[in-house]
């Protein structure tokens, strides 16, 4: 069984070591990442997955982004340690945060990844939605939190800045 519970401060090195340990080197060097630049994360959405031990198990962020004019919450990374993969702990990850950003008021998610494994999680590609390059266009994914909430949204995918 894991405890879910907010990022707080004090997980912020020990959830990047578990990103160092789970994505390949030069993971920062993503275009993700320049959207992410002095930005800090959704802490309401951003969980870490601890067993029963207090050891980090897994752990996901949000990051608000803009796609044109139209905000959006940018999700990833999402991480289980090895030796944890497999027990469901991913999916339980993503069914937690996403429910507690629609609960937030958020209207629409998007990432980039593996459309087969997020479209497990209601995430579809994303047509007219541009990431900063290098992004493959067929890894832009999206899911829309309440109706319609995708619908006419098109643009390149920006820094959150206010």
């Amino acid at each position: 069984m894991y405890i879910l519970t907010p990022e707080n401060d004090d997980d912020w090195w020990e959830v990047e070591a578990l990103y160092d340990l789970c994505f390949a080197p030069g993971r920062e060097a993503l275009s993700s990442y320049r959207l992410r630049d002095d930005v800090p994360p959704v802490l309401k959405l951003s969980l870490v997955a601890r067993d029963n031990d207090g050891v980090l198990a897994g752990a996901i962020r949000f990051w608000p982004i803009r796609v044109g004019e139209t905000p959006a919450l940018l999700l990833g990374p999402v991480a289980v340690h090895p030796t944890r993969q497999s027990e469901g702990l991913g999916g339980q990850l993503m069914h937690a945060s996403l429910d507690i950003a629609k609960s937030e008021g958020w209207a629409r998610v998007m990432l980039v990844g593996d459309a087969p494994y997020y479209g497990k999680f209601g995430f579809s590609q994303l047509n007219g939605v541009v990431m900063p390059p290098p992004t493959n266009p067929a890894r832009v994914l999206g899911r829309a939190l309440c109706p319609k909430a995708w619908d006419g949204v098109k643009g390149d995918v920006r820094r959150f800045d206010h």
